[in-house]
């Protein structure tokens, strides 16, 4: 059985203060775009993961730390199956580059485990298990655009109208996302003074729905901002002279991807994608055009 799902790109992201258990609420635009996961599940005696992919996958993990294996056996426990899977994982989204690609394993997995082992879950019961694996997981199986707020994971519909051409430059170095959150709460602390107390309850900016909405790529772009960002830089300062460069070649705005390394590029159509993606990629960057809105998480015939 084969399903692919979505990469995703957060236009806006928003992180609320730290709660004492040591996560946080964020409010989040999300928008899938055409970078894809696709797995591959067929029977077999126990529940085992092989990946390969068009980037290194030499990080990625092969036993219990691998959300494609995670969500086989959650699925697999719900719904009481004895057998396992052999699970084939292909990668087209960046590995720990804040595109969610593991939770996109995850959603494909739920969706085609669920096909070979004939569960026919529905997708609120689906849904439910994707939120147990983490927050991106829910947003792989909707697709398309959504506001995601709590954990990222409490997911509305948002209407979006046309397409949004966008450049992404991915990088070797992938980026820890609870290291991210770390190096956040740390600025904030070291600048309370001059950055103010984070919000309580987090909330998408409207003038990024009503960009959003409009299809509009210069008016998301002047709205489109990342609370990540500058914690993302911190770890990373050498992603703000490729920010730079993106700009000045172009493009709308340029912002990090979730927890990062990825570096999203808004263009005003997919001519100047196509051109900001041939500049880019002349200077040596890794830079792949994708676009969005896309369908969530499906069955591939």
């Amino acid at each position: 059985m084969h399903a692919r799902a979505p990469g995703k790109i957060n236009v806006f992201l928003e992180v609320g203060e730290l709660q004492p258990d040591g996560y946080h609420d964020v409010a989040s635009a999300y928008q899938a775009v055409s970078a894809f996961e696709d797995v591959w599940a067929t029977p077999a005696d126990d529940i085992a993961v092989a990946v390969t992919g068009t980037m290194d996958v030499v990080d990625v993990p092969l036993d219990d730390r691998n959300l494609a294996v995670r969500a086989a056996r959650l699925l697999a426990t719900e719904i009481g199956h004895r057998g396992g899977v052999h699970l084939e994982v292909r990668k087209g989204v960046p590995v720990a580059g804040g595109m969610g690609g593991g939770s996109a394993d995850a959603a494909a997995t739920l969706l085609a485990c669920d096909a070979l082992w004939g569960a026919a879950l529905s997708h609120a019961e689906l849904h439910a298990l994707a939120a147990r694996l983490g927050a991106d997981v829910p947003f792989s199986l909707m697709g398309g655009t959504a506001v995601g707020t709590g954990r990222g994971d409490e997911l509305s519909p948002a209407l979006a109208r046309g397409r949004f051409d966008w450049v992404i430059v991915t990088n070797e170095r992938g980026l820890s996302t609870p290291e991210v959150y770390r190096a956040l709460d740390e600025h904030r602390e070291q600048h309370a003074v001059d950055i103010g107390p984070a919000a309580r309850t987090p909330s998408v900016d409207l003038d990024v729905l009503h960009a959003l909405r409009a299809g509009d790529a210069a008016w998301l772009a002047a709205c489109a901002r990342n609370d990540l960002q500058v914690a993302a830089l911190r770890l990373r300062p050498d992603l703000a002279s490729v920010l730079e460069e993106g700009e000045r070649a172009g493009a709308l705005t340029g912002i990090v991807s979730g927890s990062g390394p990825t570096l999203a590029f808004l263009a005003h159509d997919a001519e100047a994608a196509i051109d900001l993606q041939i500049m880019l990629s002349a200077s040596g960057h890794i830079a792949h055009h994708v676009h969005g809105p896309v369908p969530g998480a499906r069955i591939v015939e």
